[in-house]
């Protein structure tokens, strides 16, 4: 890569659709102008990947003339191995924020632990990389990504600005309305809600099953101050995320529960026995 240009910053951008997904174009179009861009993203779709790195076979770098302006690279690896290769083999130093996505779909709530898009920007935010995971309440690949771009680079102007956290991590998700329905932003938590999921039982030709899983998003939190929320009422949620996932409240409460109690046995010191040696025969 070539040196970074004075006062510029570097701005990694990855995904996990793939390096071809217009997400990922959308996104760079929205911010191109605001730094010296990179990009280094999956070589083919890699959603549902959460945080798995690769470790059973050699990873490949390529690079690709889609965004010929730039640096860009497809990798053969997950969204983490993408940022970790692009921190140690092309850059070559770490980036001053990296941004993920735009995801096709979106990533609220438990998605966030799945999310292939989500975990890239947060190994980055490990790495002590600012980082935002942008995602549309879209899954189509001929989705309208204009609204996403606008709060994609309002969102990255103001990490810029802003001298934050370096272990900053937000997960940015947009509703699937066009920018003049949009309310605004809303800073969220994650809402509590999971899949209620099932297997689809099939049989190839061969009669061998197989299995599809399937399910449906059930909401159990109805707070407005949660993602959900806010994108069923057409607001942007932006929810910072931890990656540290110990939970202090059950940690003081077990830390009084369990505590040990002191063992009051009093134990009698073992007497050292010492051999007496005989008198050696004259």
């Amino acid at each position: 890569m070539a040196k970074a240009k004075k006062n510029k910053p570097v701005i990694l951008i990855t995904n996990d659709d793939g390096i071809t997904a217009p997400g990922i174009k959308a996104l760079y179009e929205a911010v191109k102008d605001l730094g010296q861009v990179v990009i280094v993203a999956p070589d083919k779709p890699q959603s549902g990947m959460g945080h798995a790195i690769t470790i059973g076979h050699p990873l490949r770098l390529q690079k690709t003339e889609l965004f010929p302006e730039i640096d860009a690279y497809s990798c053969s690896g997950t969204p983490v191995d993408c940022v970790k290769l692009a921190v140690d083999k092309v850059l070559h130093r770490k980036p001053d924020l990296c941004l993920s996505g735009i995801n096709h779909g979106p990533n609220h709530s438990i998605n966030v632990i799945y999310s292939g898009t989500m975990s890239a920007a947060m190994e980055a935010a490990i790495e002590n990389i600012p980082a935002v995971g942008f995602s549309l309440m879209n899954y189509s690949v001929h989705a309208d990504f204009s609204a996403a771009q606008h709060y994609a680079r309002l969102v990255t102007e103001k990490m810029l600005k802003d001298k934050l956290s370096k272990h900053i991590l937000l997960n940015v998700n947009i509703p699937d309305f066009p920018l003049s329905e949009i309310k605004g932003y809303k800073i969220c938590k994650q809402a509590y809600a999971k899949y209620k999921e099932s297997f689809l039982e099939r049989k190839d030709p061969s009669g061998k099953k197989y299995y599809w899983l399937t399910g449906e998003f059930v909401n159990f939190d109805n707070a407005r101050d949660s993602d959900v929320w806010a994108l069923a009422n057409n607001y942007v949620s932006i929810v910072p995320v931890e990656f540290d996932l110990t939970d202090y409240a059950l940690k003081k409460k077990l830390e009084k529960q369990w505590k040990e109690k002191p063992d009051r046995t009093v134990k009698k010191p073992i007497k050292k026995i010492v051999k007496k040696s005989m008198p050696k025969s004259q």
